[in-house]
């Protein structure tokens, strides 16, 4: 074959079969991808420096279990991330390691900070977690998992969670429901409950659902919360997204459908990336070009996901919607922008593979992107605009 032939082939297949592998990641990735010029990034991780939060053996008095547990001894992962003071505040979730098992242990939030964005140090207690308070039916015994935080331009700061009441002591169904807290320091927390346990008459209270990404804006160097005509506005949800709206970031409102049924904005897909779930990444940020949501899209575990990624993966994605109809899509990648590469990322409680991203902060002209590594550990990215 001539060596005009074989680049008529090279660019015949380039062109018709975007799943070719290279070097882990398919070509059109890049190709197509880069074309998305809303999207933020790339994100590169830092060399040598991840996972930058890892289980230790910290002990603290556990007051629903009246005795000293090593909180953060199983897994450091899932962090919401805030500026404050100048200084990156990661809050990330903790299992103890009294059981074998995802889902078996009990989750806490845990503090630590940056001057860098990079080195963090931590606090040696959890700064969320179950107590004995009038919340013992939203967090005991699965705890306090996943949050993403925001902070208002007054410096309140708000974290939507989810309280998991595994083996509760009110005999309530168990289901793992967003709740809501608010700081003025982020190291005390008052906690509000469920985020749309009084919407519709409380018809959401027993709604399983999880992952709220509250839209957001950069003003003056820093990430804060923005309204979307006149209201606060978020995306959740794991199987799809959803949304909600509030006046006050405490009490939510879902949006549903013409049927009364939850609106699902954004649907997995079969044979891409996220043909499993599309799970709410950090909080979403208004740009120039709409509202950026982050996303975490889990490959399908029976095979109709995207060859290019193990079955089970998780890998991030990104979705552009109208910042005057934030209903709206307006555009998606149909490929990760960010995906499990490194050893960490691919072993500890979910050896398929996991980034799962929930902490964006934007400082100093940077967008560090935190997330959680195989359930085990956290890391971050970095993208310089």
């Amino acid at each position: 074959m001539t060596t005009k032939n074989h680049l008529i082939l090279l660019l015949f297949s380039l062109l018709f079969f975007p799943t070719i592998n290279v070097l882990g990641q398919s070509f059109n990735e890049k190709v197509t991808n880069s074309k998305k010029t809303w999207m933020l990034g790339p994100f590169r991780r830092p060399s040598g420096v991840n996972p930058i939060i890892s289980p230790l053996e910290s002990q603290f008095f556990c007051p629903m279990n009246q005795k000293m547990i090593k909180w953060e001894e199983g897994a450091t992962f899932n962090p919401a991330a805030v500026l404050k003071d100048g200084k990156v505040v990661v809050l990330y979730r903790a299992e103890d390691n009294t059981v074998i098992g995802i889902g078996k242990r009990t989750s806490r939030i845990g503090y630590a900070e940056s001057e860098n964005g990079v080195n963090v140090s931590r606090q040696g207690t959890p700064v969320l977690y179950p107590e004995k308070d009038k919340f013992t039916s939203l967090d005991w015994h699965g705890g306090c998992e996943d949050p993403r935080v925001v902070v208002t331009q007054s410096g309140l700061y708000v974290m939507l969670y989810t309280g998991w009441n595994r083996d509760n002591p009110k005999g309530e169904s168990n289901t793992p429901r967003l709740c809501v807290a608010t700081s003025r320091d982020l190291k005390h927390w008052t906690k509000h409950g469920l985020a749309f346990g009084k919407a519709n008459g409380g018809k959401f209270k027993y709604l399983e659902c999880k992952s709220a990404s509250i839209v957001t804006k950069v003003q003056n160097g820093k990430i804060i919360v923005a309204k979307v005509k006149g209201h606060y506005f978020m995306y959740w949800g794991e199987k799809a997204v959803c949304a909600a709206y509030s006046d006050d970031l405490i009490n939510w409102t879902p949006l549903l459908d013409k049927q009364g049924n939850l609106l699902k904005l954004v649907i997995p897909r079969k044979g891409y990336f996220d043909s499993q779930l599309t799970e709410c990444g950090p909080p979403a940020l208004m740009t120039k070009d709409g509202i950026v949501l982050i996303y975490n899209g889990k490959n399908s575990s029976t095979g109709d996901g995207d060859p290019n990624y193990p079955k089970g993966t998780y890998a991030a994605g990104q979705i552009l919607f109208d910042k005057d109809n934030p209903c709206k899509m307006i555009d998606r990648l149909d490929y990760p922008f960010f995906w499990p590469e490194e050893d960490f990322e691919k072993s500890g409680q979910y050896p398929d593979g996991t980034v799962f991203t929930e902490g964006l902060v934007y400082k100093k002209g940077t967008f560090f992107l935190y997330y959680g590594c195989a359930d085990s550990f956290v890391a971050v990215a970095k993208f310089a605009k």
